[in-house]
């Protein structure tokens, strides 16, 4: 199946705002659940000073607790990395760790070095990360389930499937946004109108902000500013199904 590949401005557009504000904006498009689409709580950003992170999913599962049956630690690495040119770019590795509760570390400095290397702009894990001090001097954003210093006996299961991280479905080629917020999912129909609506929706909640960094709030004046950035969100949300429909 053929995977949407939005243009290299969407993406950069979508890199300027913050996970929850894609969150909410994708939530106007109503074509999710307001309860689906992004992980849990499970999955925390290793680097929250990283800007945010947007790519598609290329997806494995991994496990350390026994070694593999052949192979080398790491084994099926250079065909992973391989099946990044089979997705839209950039990447973004998404592992599901089977050993449950993690036993050892899913990524460290050498494996975000060559994912970096080979043009991946972030990692995912249910697992665990190590070697924070030097990945976070790659630049490279990760998210997992927490630390350990091990690696275990570290190797790749499956490639390309759909995997279960922080309690959400990803498939290869899912898009994929996150940032020290958490993790969301973009579904592909509405990703180019979802970035181009946030600016307008980030004005809409501008307003209270704006009405309440005045100074010398009242009641009455903050009803009238939230009912403002109602009225312009509902607009907004109004404008932008209206506009799928005519497309669809």
């Amino acid at each position: 199946m053929s995977i949407p590949q939005l243009s290299e401005s969407d993406l950069k557009l979508l890199g300027r705002y913050d996970t929850p504000t894609i969150s909410n904006v994708i939530e106007i498009f109503k074509v999710l659940p307001q309860t689906s689409g992004y992980m849990d709580g499970r999955i925390r950003a290793c680097f929250p000073e990283m800007p945010p992170m947007v790519g598609y999913a290329s997806t494995a599962t991994f496990r350390s607790a026994a070694a593999p049956g052949a192979g080398a630690d790491y084994a099926g690495l250079e065909e992973q990395v391989t099946k990044f040119a089979e997705l839209p770019q950039p990447a973004v590795v998404v592992i599901q760790d089977i050993d449950s509760p993690p036993v050892a570390a899913t990524f460290g400095e050498v494996m975000t070095t060559i994912y970096k290397g080979f043009g991946a702009a972030g990692l995912i894990t249910s697992g665990a990360a190590r070697d924070l001090d030097q990945v976070r001097a790659l630049g490279f954003p990760c998210f997992s389930d927490g630390v350990i210093c091990s690696h275990g006996y570290p190797h790749l299961v499956d490639l390309g499937m759909p995997v279960n991280v922080g309690g959400v479905t990803i498939r290869p080629g899912d898009l994929i946004h996150g940032d020290a917020n958490g993790v969301t999912t973009i579904p592909h129909e509405i990703a180019s109108e979802v970035a181009h609506a946030c600016e307008e929706f980030a004005a809409a909640e501008q307003v209270i902000l704006d009405y309440i960094n005045a100074g010398n709030p009242t009641p009455a004046g903050l009803q009238e500013a939230r009912g403002e950035c109602v009225r312009m969100i509902k607009e907004l949300g109004e404008r932008v199904r209206a506009k799928m429909a005519t497309t669809a």
